[in-house]
């Protein structure tokens, strides 16, 4: 199944995907682990960044070869793209889905390269998400400028897009206070647009948020910064324990414990409503 139909299914059935970003060999086969052994689905996001550090053909090629050997259903995704000749990289590259982050231009300009972006796809039937209101990336002030139900009915129709990164309490990076996720809102703009609606900024989040976001038209949710710290923060401490210069030593520890950590997610987010935590 693809993964536009995957997300079309989870809106009309309120189930998540998890949606995992990976830096390195390390931390993609943390996650894919963590998929394997809860038996879980997931996305493999890549940033920007991340493709400039490992580059498009070695970072396409290294998810690919490690789905297949891991075994699990997973989909490869582009982050947060901006530069729009790298969106159409991907596309080219064989990715099942791109995000064009067109958020911080005015938002006819918005509309007019995600629309682009979306008519470049179409004959790849691949997954297109962008993101409408202010979600604070790393750095920048987390304020909270909540996406208008309106504008984001009107947006999904003006573009075509399939699914639709929506700011409702969230912010990229940890957080300084508890977030509070508007539910009422998700719940709203999830009925007024067909589009498969995204959660970005998850790191951070308590549980019961997460769940209760899913209920209430959450299809997908990315998870990033806590995967970066956890690995850096448990190799920091074995470096610092150890005299051991063998990385394929090293590197496992930190690696176990990213895979801890998403392993809790996935249970989290294929919760059954009966098992809510």
């Amino acid at each position: 199944m693809k993964l536009k139909e995957k997300l079309h299914y989870n809106k009309k059935n309120g189930k998540a995907l998890l949606a995992t970003n990976f830096y390195n060999f390390e931390t993609l086969s943390a996650v894919l682990a963590a998929a394997q052994n809860t038996g879980s689905e997931l996305i493999l996001q890549l940033s920007e960044s991340s493709i400039k550090y490992m580059g498009l053909k070695v970072a396409t090629a290294l998810a690919k070869s490690a789905i297949d050997q891991y075994g699990v259903k997973a989909w490869l995704h582009l982050d947060h793209g901006q530069d729009v000749v790298l969106v159409k990289k991907c596309i080219d590259a064989g990715f099942d889905s791109v995000m064009i982050d067109a958020s911080e231009k005015p938002f006819e300009e918005n509309v007019r390269i995600t629309r682009g972006i979306v008519e470049y796809a179409e004959n790849y039937k691949i997954n297109v998400e962008a993101e409408l209101g202010y979600i604070s990336k790393l750095g920048q002030d987390q304020k909270m400028v909540y996406t208008r139900p309106e504008e984001a009915r009107y947006f999904v129709e003006a573009t075509g897009v399939n699914a639709l990164a929506i700011a409702v309490g969230s912010a990229h990076g940890f957080y300084k206070e508890t977030p509070n996720l508007q539910l009422d809102l998700i719940k709203e703009i999830n009925s007024v647009t067909t589009a498969a609606l995204v959660l970005h900024g998850s790191s951070g989040i308590p549980n019961e948020q997460l769940q209760a976001a899913i209920e209430n038209g959450i299809t997908k949710i990315n998870l990033a910064t806590e995967i970066k710290n956890i690995f850096m923060k448990s190799l920091q401490n074995e470096l610092r324990n150890t005299g051991n210069i063998d990385l394929r030593e090293v590197f496992p520890v930190a690696t176990y414990k990213a895979t801890e950590l998403v392993e809790d997610k996935l249970r989290t987010i294929n919760f059954e409503k009966n098992e809510k935590v």
